[in-house]
């Protein structure tokens, strides 16, 4: 729907293909987001380490839920990392199969997806996070979206000390280098899809294609920007309460309600 791009070490749920195998998802814990009742809450569930296939299936299980009105699901956060993947948009540029076969001789597998933007890469120490939102809890607009979005990656950024922007191009940038890719998918005004953040990323997987289509700009990291190891561990706790900050909403554990949890998460 939106321009731009999207996007292995925590522990992990079981990395197999289908929904089924995570019925044991656990809610990621993090520290120092306090509870704050009359916001809309939004539920955080930590995949740990996942295939990209079975990240696409999770979501349209979520995605699911929110058109069934006997079983309505909470929006929700998922946070994981992939295995080395390169994922393509819906925008009109085509990736013969010379070309999706190269980069699988390269150790990634390759997806051709739904959400917008071209092609981008997903690997470890890249803290990926798919916001499966409701927008009519927010608001009803995509381009409110993905602007906030990216402020909430700039706000997080900031917490490190990282001055980062956005440019005319979608995502976040530092200088002229990308360090969190954004696409997403929105459909009755139920988003998918979402960011990705390089953490500790092996940049040079970048280095075999144009990301997100854009001649002339680099990657970065925040390890690369802060001369030190930032794991995805260490991250996200930070974006989750900068995206707590700039939606305004209440970050609570899987399956637990606002009302229930008033106390900081730990």
């Amino acid at each position: 729907m939106s321009p731009g791009c999207t996007g292995d070490q925590p522990q992990s749920a079981s990395t197999s293909e289908g929904w089924q195998d995570h019925a044991n998802l656990r809610a990621f814990r993090f520290s120092k987001i306090k509870m704050s009742l009359g916001k809309t809450p939004v539920s955080v569930v930590n995949l740990g380490r996942v295939a990209y296939r079975s990240a696409l299936q999770i979501q349209q299980h979520y995605i699911r839920q929110h058109f069934d009105s006997s079983n309505p699901t909470p929006n929700t956060l998922l946070l994981c990392e992939h295995s080395p993947v390169y994922t393509v948009g819906i925008r009109p540029v085509q990736y013969p199969a010379e070309e999706e076969q190269r980069l699988k001789d390269l150790g990634a597998d390759f997806f051709r997806t739904n959400r917008g933007g071209l092609i981008t890469f997903h690997g470890p120490g890249q803290l990926v996070c798919y916001p499966i939102l409701n927008l009519g809890c927010f608001k009803k607009s995509v381009r409110w979206y993905v602007c906030e979005i990216e402020k909430t990656v700039i706000n997080m950024c900031s917490k490190f000390g990282i001055k980062a922007s956005t440019s005319p191009d979608t995502g976040v940038w530092v200088g002229n280098n990308k360090i969190c890719a954004i696409g997403i998918h929105c459909g009755r005004y139920v988003t998918s899809h979402g960011l990705a953040l390089n953490c500790n990323t092996d940049l040079s997987w970048f280095e075999n294609i144009v990301p997100c289509g854009i001649v002339g700009k680099g990657v970065t990291s925040l390890s690369r920007e802060l001369g030190r190891d930032v794991t995805t561990e260490e991250a996200a706790p930070v974006l989750l309460k900068a995206f707590s900050e700039q939606f305004n909403c209440c970050l609570v554990k899987a399956d637990n309600s606002c009302e229930q949890t008033q106390q900081t998460l730990n």
